[in-house]
């Protein structure tokens, strides 16, 4: 049995997380000043002020809860797969959840209530990281970086392509809807799906933290955490099953939002190092407010005209992206 060791955080590190943690509250605080119809803060004392402040409000926790959830699935995907490049949205979890979340949007289904949305875009998420595992592997055990990459991106494509012919066979309303949250959407549908997802979220996530010093065994490499008792067999499955549900949950509150799993984990793990005790809880922090920003530059720099999330969060990681690749086949990251 694995035995963690005691998290031991000095005088220095303690004062750089709360460093880090205040001044991503206090971007989460100044997101809600921004919107469509001016910077500054909404009159409370007015019925139009108060409305104004709720949605802002709303979209602000929208993007924390979304941008957590990718950003703390990116940790966990990059740890278990030792893979630089891992995140929801290059594997194609995002888009096979992507797909799961419009079935029951287009079909209108409302079986479980507010948690039909969630369930569907996870079961389909699932399925389509057991679909690219099982696409990449050669037969000799873990799939390489580039298998899983060009499988991720065939899938995906796919998946894109089984959405498509669901639009084109949708009413006009509904085309509309899926087309607008395939692009990223953080207005909440629902209050209802928003406290469930946040709270689907806030489980995964703590199951997680308890799994950080597995992660960071299984870092250092499979053969290495099982030398110091790290159950591979029980570990990694859940692990893998937590973080695809983080993404689904996302996905089904937001659309397809790419590349927050990929950013926020190596920018916090250059700041905070590689301790996913720590690691983990700062990315989705750091994952949540980098998303509620997004939003708020989406909200106004063409206001009254919305940019979707989905695409300014693309501007910025498909360079990124190519950066690592560029940087992992010349051997400057780690396998």
């Amino acid at each position: 049995m694995y035995c963690p060791q005691p998290n031991r955080v000095g005088p220095s590190r303690a004062a750089k997380l709360a460093l880090f943690a205040l001044l991503c509250l206090a971007a989460l605080g100044a997101c809600i000043l921004f919107g469509p119809t001016g910077i500054g803060l909404p009159a409370p004392d007015t019925p139009v002020g108060r409305a104004i402040l709720l949605l802002r409000a709303n979209r602000v926790l929208c993007g924390f809860i979304v941008g957590a959830a990718l950003a703390a699935a990116g940790v966990v995907f990059q740890a278990v797969l030792q893979n630089p490049l891992a995140e929801p949205y290059v594997l194609g979890v995002s888009g096979g959840s992507g797909l799961g979340a419009a079935v029951a949007i287009l079909l209108g289904i409302r079986v479980l209530g507010a948690l039909s949305l969630p369930a569907s875009a996870f079961v389909f998420g699932i399925a389509t990281l057991f679909l690219v595992f099982s696409l990449a592997r050669d037969g000799k055990g873990t799939p390489n970086i580039y298998s899983l990459i060009l499988c991720g991106v065939v899938v995906s494509a796919m998946c894109s392509s089984l959405l498509m012919a669901l639009c084109s066979m949708a009413s006009h309303e509904g085309l509309r809807n899926v087309f607008w949250w395939m692009l990223g959407d953080l207005q909440p549908t629902s209050t209802g799906l928003l406290v469930v997802t946040g709270v689907c979220v806030f489980l995964a996530l703590g199951l997680l933290w308890i799994l950080t010093p597995e992660l960071n065994a299984l870092a250092l490499g499979r053969e290495a955490a099982h030398h110091v008792g790290v159950r591979l067999d029980v570990v990694v499955p859940l692990a893998l099953g937590a973080a695809t549900f983080l993404a689904a949950s996302a996905v089904s509150l937001a659309g397809l939002i790419g590349f927050v799993g990929l950013i926020v984990p190596h920018a916090t793990r250059r700041i905070m190092g590689a301790d996913h005790r720590i690691l983990l809880p700062m990315s989705a922090l750091l994952g949540g407010a980098s998303l509620a920003v997004c939003d708020a530059l989406a909200r106004t720099v063409m206001a009254p005209v919305e940019i979707p999330v989905g695409v300014i969060t693309a501007l910025c990681g498909g360079p990124f992206f190519l950066y690592l690749l560029r940087r992992k086949r010349k051997g400057g990251l780690p396998a």
